[in-house]
């Protein structure tokens, strides 16, 4: 009798891991939906996809083609590899298809994050963003403020061991926080810094709110932002400071809709706020990626970054001292 109750034992918890395992795959089976594994009820494949990050998705392209589904973050998701599929999505938003984030994402980073909004307000929040980055705010503030920037930020490389990926992650969201509110290195940039890594860490983590989780504290992080923000509105209407920001530009809009001068744009505070975040979420991993593998592969190929020395001076103008010392650069990459 104890050998048939161990193995019925056995069995049953077999069956229960065979049952726990096909929950999602029932679930989610629907017919047209692309190939592809939905892992662990609850959790899904997140484990694996928090671990093994890019590999992971190599590993399911190489197994299922360039569209496959899985379940990550909490969500059932159809992840497309394909750049012409992408593009098709990309420039068909709101016509069948878009492209978001997982719900669990979307909590932290806001309801009116401008990649869960559609219509009129997405069309609003995209022209105040664009605002920034037109052809005359780009030519007068915004590339001699990164240049200026980056002239001062560099100079903490020079004759150091660095890690590049740490590096320019700090590099990009530091930029970021100046852009966006004219906020330059120093307490309230470092605070900042230290409740965005938060809010970054749990929006790819495990979708569980419990107390001392990743995902817990990037709520916490979440709250702690927006009483910095706040402050800062605060103050920018009490100083009535003509910062050429997207804070500025975000308050410049509200006010002319106040006024019955323009209907372009009206956004609340908490719209501006997710707005805000999003931005310097968005910013943060695109552009420290990028610059990482720009300086990664110019250092590892001098030519091309003699030809492009060259390629950056002025018809007619040499070097002076100081840039010809920056061009050869004395740092380590670690």
């Amino acid at each position: 009798m104890d050998i048939l109750s161990t193995v019925a034992l056995g069995f049953i918890f077999l069956c229960s891991i065979i049952a726990l395992l096909r929950w999602n795959e029932v679930r989610y089976g629907k017919k047209g939906l692309p190939p592809g594994t939905m892992g662990w009820p609850l959790f899904g494949e997140t484990p694996d996809f928090l671990r093994y990050g890019q590999k992971f998705i190599i590993e399911r392209q190489a197994r299922y083609g360039d569209l496959f589904k899985t379940h990550i973050l909490g969500c059932p998701t159809v992840i497309s590899t394909d750049p012409a599929l992408n593009r098709y999505i990309l420039l068909n938003e709101g016509r069948g298809l878009a492209p978001g984030y997982p719900q669990s994402m979307l909590d932290i980073l806001g309801k009116w994050n401008i990649s869960a909004v559609q219509s009129n307000l997405h069309k609003t929040m995209r022209g105040a963003m664009l605002a920034l980055i037109n052809p005359s705010m780009i030519k007068d503030h915004l590339l001699s403020d990164i240049n200026e920037f980056m002239d001062i930020h560099l100079q903490h490389w020079n004759g150091r061991v660095i890690n590049l990926q740490d590096k320019t992650k700090e590099m990009a969201l530091l930029l970021s926080i100046q852009q966006v509110m004219s906020i330059r290195s120093g307490p309230k940039a470092e605070a900042f810094v230290s409740e965005f890594l938060k809010l970054v860490e749990g929006t790819v983590s495990m979708p569980i709110i419990l107390p001392c989780t990743s995902y817990k504290r990037g709520f916490q992080a979440r709250e702690n932002i927006l009483k910095m923000l706040r402050e800062v509105l605060k103050e920018r209407r009490a100083s009535m400071d003509t910062s050429n920001d997207m804070i500025a530009i975000l308050l410049n809009d509200k006010e002319e809709e106040a006024d019955g001068v323009s209907a372009n744009c009206k956004l609340t505070d908490e719209q501006i706020f997710d707005l805000l975040i999003s931005i310097i979420y968005a910013g943060y991993e695109t552009v420290s990626t990028t610059t990482m593998m720009a300086v990664k592969y110019l250092h590892d190929n001098p030519k091309a970054l003699r030809e492009l020395r060259l390629d950056s001076l002025l018809p007619g103008r040499t070097p002076s001292n100081s840039e010809e010392k920056k061009s050869r650069g004395n740092c380590q990459l670690g």
